[in-house]
């Protein structure tokens, strides 16, 4: 029975691999039933042989196209397979990169709680070092802060704060400081930018605890303690000659990077340095609106901002290189010298002295450390004639313009009969402003000084100014005092709650 099976498969293969007649053809040769021609297959026969032949090649055709047919399906279930495989890691991936991104915020949003990483653009190099020179700090009797925690503890504020103060902004919709035009003795205007309450109690901590503490030149009279107009003057009374020089733009002058150098030249670190030097400057901004909403548009690099109570004493510290070698070149021209802030001056008696020559050389020291001298403020005054330094005549003594002094009793006199809102004196409230001058009045000349001041007492009583303000009857000195914590005056732009979480 299997052989049977066998045998009818074989003719099966055959018939598959030919044809049934070419099978059945051989066949019947085989067995004798088809006659042999000798001179070659009759035509029946030729036909049967090539109906197999093509049948072979058709059979052949078939499997190749079986085989490129069943190659195509591998292919494309392979290429599926790859794309679905794709897909999956695509879908793997991501998940790892959102997971890993939500670490590192969640990581940073930590970082940030407990410490500042970057305060703008341009300004965040060397937020990494937090190595403070303990040596030149204690040298200086100056505070150590490890890092910027120390620092908002000391300042009394959170650390989120610290960071908003400090943030340097290219455009922002808030400012730390009021910008306003007062104008100037000798013509036009002087911009004042004046910190807003929080940033300026923060800097009147820094100069308290930092900058008063640090020596400055003998001849600096301006803004030092115990130092003032007076004995800024009293050096040059009764000198033959008395040279004054104005310096230009002095506060503009001294930029981010030098007070940033000057804190780490203290032994403050350079993180440390970073934000001290950004509470301390400002970036020279221009007001704009669009859509109705005000933007600070930074368009100059970060300076000292004259308003600022820590600006005068940066300069002092920053210009001691300046002082020392004014000095020297006073001392080798025999004469007396003095700054106060921008204002310089030099006097003498030596007749060999040319002042022009003085000048010159003056303001080539000037340039050398980096100030300009400005062109409409050099006097060179002479002894016989009216000769002033900081608003004291040094003549003989020291004194007032007496055309100043007959100006501001006019004002007095004419209280008693006009109302305030009549009258000019000074910029600002006029209660403020002759109160102001009859304490500096009372400086150089005490006993003309208090009875300036009480005339303007009895005007208070009679309710003509506006106002009333407290008359000082002590001397007055140049030591800054920190103003009352009271934000009554500052925009309602920069008072969002909460405030810091602008950054």
């Amino acid at each position: 029975m299997a052989d049977n099976r066998s045998i009818r498969q074989e003719l099966y293969d055959r018939i598959r691999e030919s044809s049934k007649d070419s099978v059945v053809l051989e066949e019947m040769k085989r067995m004798g039933f088809w006659a042999t021609n000798e001179n070659g297959p009759t035509i029946p026969e030729l036909l049967i042989k090539k109906e197999a032949e093509l049948n072979k090649e058709l059979n052949k055709l078939y499997d190749e196209k079986r085989k490129y047919q069943n190659k195509e399906a591998v292919l494309r279930e392979m290429r599926l397979k790859r794309m679905a495989d794709t897909r999956l890691k695509r879908e793997e991936n991501k998940k790892k990169k959102e997971l890993k991104r939500l670490e590192k915020a969640e990581a940073w949003k930590k970082q940030k709680e407990t410490e500042i990483i970057y305060l703008g653009e341009g300004v965040s190099v060397g937020l990494n070092d937090t190595e403070n020179n303990v040596a030149l700090l204690q040298k200086h009797g100056l505070p150590v802060f490890n890092n910027e925690n120390d620092l908002a503890q000391a300042l009394g504020i959170p650390l989120k704060e610290l960071r908003f103060l400090s943030f340097s902004r290219k455009v922002s919709t808030i400012s730390h400081y009021r910008k306003f035009y007062i104008p100037k003795k000798s013509g036009g205007k002087r911009l004042i930018s004046a910190p807003m309450p929080r940033l300026k109690n923060v800097q009147y901590w820094i100069l308290e605890n930092i900058f008063n503490k640090v020596a400055i030149h003998s001849a600096v009279h301006g803004f030092a303690l115990q130092r003032s107009i007076i004995s800024n003057a009293q050096p040059h009374i009764g000198k033959a000659v008395v040279v004054n020089i104005d310096v230009k733009d002095f506060f503009p002058s001294i930029h981010y990077k030098r007070v940033k150098g000057l804190l780490q030249q203290l032994g403050f670190s350079e993180k440390i340095a970073v934000i001290l030097a950004l509470l301390c400057t400002e970036a020279v901004t221009e007001e704009v609106t669009i859509d109705g909403q005000n933007y600070f548009v930074q368009k100059g690099q970060r300076v000292l901002p004259q308003g600022a109570p820590t600006s005068p004493a940066i300069t002092n510290i920053l210009c001691y290189k300046l002082d020392k070698r004014l000095q020297g070149l006073a001392t080798k021209n025999q004469c007396s010298f003095t700054r106060y802030a921008d204002d310089i001056t030099f006097s003498f008696n030596n007749p060999t002295t040319n002042a022009q020559q003085l000048v010159w050389r003056i303001k080539k020291v000037l340039a050398d450390e980096g100030f300009t001298v400005h062109p409409d403020k050099i006097r060179i005054m002479r002894k016989g004639a009216h000769q002033e330094v900081t608003g004291i005549v040094v003549n003989e003594k020291a004194g007032i313009p007496r055309k100043k002094l007959r100006q501001f009793r006019a004002v007095l006199h004419q209280l008693k009969t006009k109302e305030a809102g009549e009258l000019k004196w000074g910029n600002g409230n006029l209660a403020s402003a002759i109160t102001g001058y009859a304490n500096f009045v009372k400086m150089v000349k005490p006993a003309q000084g208090a009875a300036f001041q009480q005339q303007i007492v009895a005007l208070l009583q009679t309710n003509r100014l506006q106002y009333p303000v407290s008359i000082t009857t002590s001397t007055p000195t140049n030591k800054q005092t920190p103003p009352t914590q009271n934000n009554s005056n500052e925009p309602k732009k920069d008072d969002d709650k909460p405030w810091w979480n602008v950054v």
